[in-house]
């Protein structure tokens, strides 16, 4: 029988559902808590949900959890657990840590712990009798989190955060993450054969998620990952679970999807980072403001990232923006759009009110995301 392992993807507060749902369609029993869904997996787990995931932040692994109120407590609990199963004797493993309403509040000193308990077990593990380990070998990055008194205890598979696709060679001033950038996506009644338009594109993130969605291409197939250095990852494992994302992916299905902003500089960023991510041919991206969008096309889908006038000066003007945006989206009378803001009177001055709105974060700021719902499109008919 395949090892198993207990796995977490951290997610976003607000899109944790989300993140849940992608972990039960690649075929894994999810359970969805604040911030994380926790599923159990094989080493192919591991690969596919690396390779799969579009809205969490990470994979890691669940090594261990216990109480821990004293220092003694922390140390014996971390030196029980089976590093020996994870770390190889040449294993590289920072630890970092935090702490949430703990009696061990000082992050650096039970980091210090925690390292010292892992080199205790490891060399015991490996029969190593010098005074310290040599860490040259793969990374594993460490983590003890304490909250409320309970430790636990991660290891970190994917290395650079799941945002990181790799397609990103320019950005703008406030960049979208790639994973709330699907989130928004999954969030709609998007499907791939429906038109789909960006009116704030910036660097072309929201059209490129859209894309890779459109054709199930998994969103970390051209990037690395910490645990593919991993010796008890198999190159077997990895290759699998690369070819099967290939056999999955869905290159002949047609996209109408485009990507406008104001500033011509943006445009030329996002053009560049959709050849990047293989979807040159796909996207159109056009120097546009948001006014002045149009289409003779039905029942397409909006989704739009706009300023949010967190700057007092930029209030006023942004206002004037979401009345401009409210005029000439409502004349896409079976469109749906979608409009994420921080801003608390966005419905007044859109001059309509969502038919939903949901809370999310985008990075530290608390936003609403507003859900206008058009007509379903009428059924197609069978051949």
């Amino acid at each position: 029988m395949k090892k198993q392992y207990t796995l977490i993807a951290t997610a976003a507060m607000g899109i944790e559902a989300i993140v849940g749902k992608e972990v039960q369609e690649l075929g894994y029993e999810a359970n969805v808590k604040n911030g994380q869904v926790v599923f159990k997996g094989d080493e192919l787990a591991i690969a596919r949900s690396n390779l799969w995931l579009r809205t969490a932040d990470r994979v890691k692994i669940k090594v261990g959890e216990f109480k821990a109120t004293t220092f003694d407590e922390l140390f014996e609990g971390t030196k029980a657990l089976d590093w020996g199963r994870f770390l190889p004797a040449d294993a590289n493993f920072p630890v970092s840590g935090k702490s949430v309403k703990s009696k061990l509040f000082s992050v650096s000193d039970c980091q210090g712990i925690v390292k010292k308990a892992i080199v205790e077990k490891v060399k015991s593990h490996y029969s190593v009798r010098s005074g310290w380990l040599e860490e040259t070998g793969p990374l594993f990055k460490i983590e003890v989190s304490l909250l409320k008194d309970i430790a636990t205890i991660t290891i970190d598979t994917s290395g650079a955060g799941l945002h990181k696709r790799g397609y990103r060679t320019g950005q703008g001033e406030a960049p979208l993450k790639e994973t709330l950038a699907a989130a928004l996506i999954k969030l709609t009644t998007w499907h791939p054969d429906r038109p789909f338009i960006d009116p704030f594109c910036g660097s072309g993130t929201i059209p490129i998620e859209a894309a890779l969605i459109g054709q199930n291409i998994a969103p970390g197939f051209n990037r690395e990952f910490d645990s593919e250095q991993w010796p008890w990852m198999s190159q077997e494992v990895w290759d699998k679970a690369r070819e099967e994302a290939e056999d999955l992916a869905n290159y002949d299905q047609p996209l109408d999807i485009a990507g406008y902003d104001i500033n011509h500089k943006m445009i030329d960023i996002a053009k560049n980072n959709a050849i990047e991510a293989g979807l040159g041919d796909l996207v159109e991206f056009k120097q546009m403001q948001a006014s002045d969008l149009t289409s003779n096309k039905e029942y397409g889908v909006i989704v739009a990232n706009p300023p949010y006038g967190e700057r007092m000066q930029e209030r006023k003007q942004v206002e004037r923006l979401y009345e401009e945006m409210g005029i000439s989206f409502n004349k896409l009378d079976t469109w749906s759009a979608y409009i994420i803001t921080s801003h608390k009177g966005f419905e007044q001055f859109y001059g309509k009110q969502a038919t939903k709105k949901r809370k999310l974060f985008n990075g530290f700021i608390e936003t609403n995301y507003y859900q206008y719902w058009g007509p379903r499109p009428p059924r197609k008919p069978q051949s």
